[in-house]
């Protein structure tokens, strides 16, 4: 039932290192992965997050099926068993309110899903995160609508050839969806292979 993503072995140390930088050690909320994939991440990032509980999630039953595969071969005491979430549905957080979720982290998503799946992250992320409450991304974006390499050009032409609705989004775009629902882009930091880290944090802004 486990899955393999490569990209996993490859992103995770540089990922973890910005968590740590801002996931605070005595945060007592608990983080949410949407779109956790195959579960390895998850594995990976849990158990330096002892004091808060780590809830992975996704939208296909495979995933979740790779997901409790690799939580039984290297269990956590804080990784929480999978949930089944779409956040294109409408209200999907709602269900998750009593969680105390404090970070919501979403790796690899925001390009390989269709534009809705941003926009229904960031309503929920909006609606689920408390003051100072954290929103990551990570992945490729253009920058101004341009490509910050080719090989991410490439990568978008590919993506959009595996499915229209799919493709690189432009930074800007997502900052503004996120701006609507009380979340500001307080840093951008560039990862190996062309990618970023985006941290949003919840904030009084209109």
């Amino acid at each position: 039932m486990k899955k393999h993503a490569p990209a996993t072995i490859n992103n995770r140390k540089p990922i973890l290192e910005v968590l740590k930088n801002i996931i605070a050690n005595n945060d007592t909320g608990n983080i949410l992965e949407v779109a956790s994939g195959t579960g390895e991440h998850s594995i990976f990032f849990a158990p330096h997050f002892p004091q808060q509980k780590w809830i992975p999630s996704d939208q296909n039953p495979e995933s979740i099926a790779s997901i409790k595969a690799w939580r039984e071969e290297y269990p956590c005491a804080n990784l929480q068993s999978p949930l089944m979430i779409d956040v294109m549905e409408s209200d999907w957080y709602l269900s998750l309110k009593t969680e105390k979720i404090s970070t919501i982290i979403c790796i690899n998503m925001i390009h390989i899903a269709p534009w809705e799946a941003c926009l229904g992250l960031m309503e929920g992320a909006g609606d689920l995160l408390p003051l100072n409450g954290i929103l990551y991304l990570y992945g490729a974006y253009k920058l101004n609508n341009q490509h910050t390499a080719p090989s991410n050009e490439e990568f978008d032409y590919y993506l959009r050839n595996q499915n229209p609705a799919w493709g690189v989004r432009n930074l800007e775009d997502v900052e503004k969806v996120a701006n609507k629902y009380q979340l500001e882009l307080e840093q951008k930091i560039a990862m190996p292979a062309n990618n970023f880290s985006l941290i949003f944090r919840k904030t009084n802004i209109n």
